[in-house]
C-alpha cells in the first residue's frame, strides 16, 4: 500500500473542495440564512451522494481493468484532458463576484434529502470521479474496487470536514466575500493551477 499517493489524494482532494462551486455555496447560503445546523445537515446530504458516484466509478473501472491495461491507461488519459478543460473553463470563467441570496427553511431531513439528491443528480460529479480516482489507486494487492471505496469515503470525510467548517464559520466567510471584491479573480488562478497540477500528478503516476 502506497501511502504517499492516499496522502496527495487528500491533499488534491481538499484543495477541490474549499475551491467555491455550487455546492459549498448552497452550505455556505443554508447556514447564513438558516443557521449553522441547516448548512451542516445540506453537507451531508450532498456527502452521501458521493457513495452512489463512487459505486458507479469503482464497478465500471474495474471492470475496464480486468479487460485490458490499455483500456485502463486510456481511462487516465481521458482524466488527463478532462482536468485540462475544466482548467481551461475556469480560465474563460467570468469574475463576477459571489453573490449569496437567501432560501426558504426547510426541515432538517429535507435539507439531507435535497443535497442527496442534488449529488446524485449531478452526472459531472461521476464524470468527475471517473477522471479523479484511477489515478490515485494505491495498492497492487488490494481490489481496485476496495481501493476505489477507500478514496470514496476519503473524499466524503474531508468534504463533510469542510463544509461543515464553512457552516460553522458562515457569518465570517460572507463578510470575506463581501469585503473582498477581487476574491474571484484569485480563486480562478487558484483553480487553473490545481487542475494543471493534478493532471500531472495523474500522467505521471
Amino acid at each position: 500500500m502506497n501511502y504517499d499517493i492516499l496522502i496527495s489524494f487528500v491533499g488534491a482532494s481538499t484543495l477541490l473542495t474549499i475551491m467555491p462551486g455550487p455546492d459549498i455555496i448552497y452550505v455556505l447560503v443554508q447556514s447564513i440564512s438558516n443557521g449553522k445546523k441547516y448548512g451542516i445537515a445540506t453537507s451531508l446530504g450532498l456527502v452521501l451522494g458521493i457513495i452512489i458516484h463512487t459505486s458507479l466509478v469503482a464497478f465500471g473501472v474495474s471492470a475496464i481493468i480486468k479487460q485490458s491495461e490499455y483500456l485502463f491507461f486510456t481511462i487516465k488519459l481521458f482524466g488527463v484532458f478532462y482536468l485540462l478543460f475544466l482548467a481551461s473553463q475556469a480560465y474563460k470563467s467570468e469574475e463576477d463576484a459571489l453573490v449569496l441570496k437567501k432560501v426558504k427553511r426547510k426541515k432538517l431531513i429535507k435539507l439531507v434529502q435535497q443535497g442527496f439528491i442534488m449529488n446524485v443528480l449531478n452526472p459531472k460529479v461521476s464524470i468527475f470521479f471517473l477522471a479523479f480516482f484511477p489515478g490515485f489507486l494505491f495498492s497492487e494487492t488490494k481490489s481496485t474496487i476496495v481501493q476505489f471505496y477507500i478514496l470514496g469515503f476519503l473524499f466524503m470525510l474531508q468534504a463533510f470536514l469542510i463544509f461543515s467548517l464553512v457552516s460553522v464559520l458562515s457569518g465570517n466567510v460572507a463578510s470575506y466575500l463581501q469585503t473582498h471584491p477581487t476574491f474571484q479573480k484569485k480563486i480562478k488562478w487558484f483553480k487553473v493551477i490545481i487542475f494543471i497540477a493534478i493532471a500531472f500528478f495523474i500522467y505521471y503516476s
